[in-house]
This record gives C-alpha cells, sequence and structure tokens, in this order.
C-alpha cells in the first residue's frame, strides 16, 4: 500500500483535535471526528479490529490477513497523535481544574448544557412524532436518575480503587462512538476526571494500564451494542442520551462543596456566566461546522 505523507499528517492533525476535545468536560471526540470527516472511517476500522482479534482464537491466517488489511493510514497517525496529545496536555487541564475549580465547571456546564441539542439533531423528527410517548417517558426517566447519581458520585475521589478505574474506563470509553456525549464528562460526574488525568500526568503505569484494560473491555461488550441501539432504535436510544446528558448537568453546577451539595451562587458570578456562555458558543460552534462540513460533503456528490 503506497504511503501518503500528507493524508498521515492530516490524520495525526485530526487525531490531536480529537484528543483535545475528549480532555475536556462536554466537547465530545466523537463529534470532532464527525467534523473532520473521520467518524464513519474510525468506526469501521475499529469494527475490523475487533473481528481481526476474534480470527486470532479461530483461523490465524485469517487474522493475519484481517490485519494486514486494516486501515494504519487511518489508525497509526490518528491513534498516535491522540494518545501523545493526551500525554501532554493531561497535567494544564488538571491544574485548571484544581486551581479554577468553579470557573471550569462553568465552562464544562456551558458546553455541556449546548451538546445536548446534538443526538437531539439527529432524532428523525417524524420517527419521534410516533413514538411521542415513550420518548418522553425515556427523556424524563434517564435525566431524573442521572441527577439523582451524579447528586452522591461527582465530588472528586482522593484515592480511587483499581477496579473503580477499571470500570469507569469501560463506559467513558463509549463516548468516542457517540458524537456529543463526552467520555471526559462521564469521568467527571464519576469524580474521576482529576485523579485519571494526575495518573497520566505523572506517569502513573499501573492506573495508565487499569484504565487502558478497562477501555479495551468497554470497546468489546458495548460498541457492537451501541452500533445497535443507534440503528434499531435510534430515535430513542438518542432522545435517552439527551435526557443523559440534561440530569448531569448537576455535577456541573459551580458553586458546590467537597460532597457535591450543591450552593448558592457567591463569588465571581459575572466570570462563571461568561465561562458557561463561552462554553455554548463553542460547542454550538462546532455544530455549526458538522454541519456546514455534511451540506458541503453532500453538494459534491
Amino acid at each position: 500500500m503506497r504511503v501518503n505523507p500528507v493524508e498521515i499528517l492530516n490524520n495525526a492533525f485530526r487525531g490531536a483535535l480529537i484528543a483535545l476535545a475528549e480532555l475536556v468536560p462536554g466537547v465530545s471526540g466523537g463529534t470532532i471526528a464527525l467534523v473532520v470527516g473521520v467518524y464513519e472511517r474510525a468506526i469501521a476500522a475499529g469494527d475490523d479490529i475487533l473481528a481481526a482479534c476474534k480470527a486470532l482464537f479461530t483461523d490465524r491466517k485469517e487474522a493475519a490477513t484481517r490485519f494486514r488489511s486494516l486501515d494504519w493510514a487511518l489508525l497509526v497517525p490518528l491513534v498516535g497523535a491522540m494518545a501523545v496529545t493526551i500525554l501532554l496536555m493531561a497535567g494544564v487541564m488538571s491544574s485548571f481544574v484544581e486551581n479554577q475549580p468553579e470557573i471550569s465547571r462553568g465552562l464544562f456546564l456551558g458546553m455541556v448544557a449546548a451538546s445536548i441539542l446534538v443526538p437531539l439533531r439527529m432524532v428523525d423528527s417524524a420517527d419521534a412524532r410516533r413514538k411521542r410517548g415513550a420518548a418522553i417517558v425515556a427523556f424524563a426517566i434517564a435525566a431524573v436518575l442521572t441527577f439523582i447519581a451524579t447528586g452522591t458520585s461527582s465530588a472528586t475521589q482522593s484515592d480511587p480503587a483499581l477496579p473503580v478505574y477499571f470500570f469507569a474506563a469501560m463506559f467513558a470509553v463509549c463516548a468516542l462512538v457517540l458524537p456529543g456525549v463526552s467520555g471526559s464528562f462521564l469521568l467527571l460526574a464519576l469524580g474521576l476526571y482529576q485523579p485519571v488525568l494526575n495518573a497520566v500526568h505523572e506517569r502513573d503505569l499501573t492506573v495508565m494500564g487499569v484504565f487502558f484494560l478497562g477501555a479495551v473491555t468497554g470497546i468489546a461488550l458495548f460498541i457492537k451494542l451501541l452500533n445497535y441501539l443507534l440503528t434499531q432504535h435510534r430515535t430513542l436510544t438518542l432522545i435517552t442520551m439527551s435526557g443523559l446528558l440534561l440530569g448531569s448537568l448537576r455535577a456541573l453546577w459551580p458553586w458546590q462543596n467537597d460532597s457535591a451539595d450543591l450552593l448558592a451562587a457567591h463569588g465571581n458570578v459575572l466570570a462563571v456566566v461568561g465561562c458557561a456562555i463561552l462554553g455554548a458558543l463553542i460547542v454550538l460552534g462546532l455544530v455549526w461546522m458538522e454541519t456546514f462540513t455534511a451540506r458541503k460533503a453532500q453538494s459534491s456528490i
């Protein structure tokens, strides 16, 4: 296969952008992948990797053939750039969250609030009308349950056990498949965002290894299920996703104590509100870019 240096560099740049998005709670790496035009190609490559790994246990020759045919021109620069970006920027993000808790939560609150629109925009309006009752129930249940859950888990955990990292990674990695859902936000809601970033920044190989194994397990177990739900039950899945995002805003209320109890607004309220507006504008700008990119691609067909 002939290597195109320009394509390699472009894919590395795309990987860096996706990684930056995944480091910021409220910005979805899946959304960025859509904007830069590699979402479907990356999902297909992920499915191909899973198929090749399964073939290792049944037919070694078929597995070798599958591995050779993988989209390496995409996978190597994309994943490599993502890894390097996360290693370089984890400490910066951890410091920001630790030293500016109200400002950072305000910024992330605006991002997540705007992100609720992303899955809703992907819903087929005619199908949503036919399933209006079930959709309303699914949205409400998802929002209420998530609101309650984040009320007990959003405070930062000081010394999480290794199994906690493992299972958190299983769920957080699913955000790579779902545009509009942020893996970093899921970690933030679980109180694990800062511990994970600190582990990466300090090169804690034990935590990083457990987290990686959890992510791989999550991909193996959930990717097919998520793709099935989005294919066979797309409307209800997307609306439920929006409900989850709405309920999870509780975890990002800027003013809360170490036990995640909500407090009244105080201090530099204008700065926090300004950051929330800025966060919303960033996500809305990405949504506009995604729409523009999709329309441009359709017009060129």
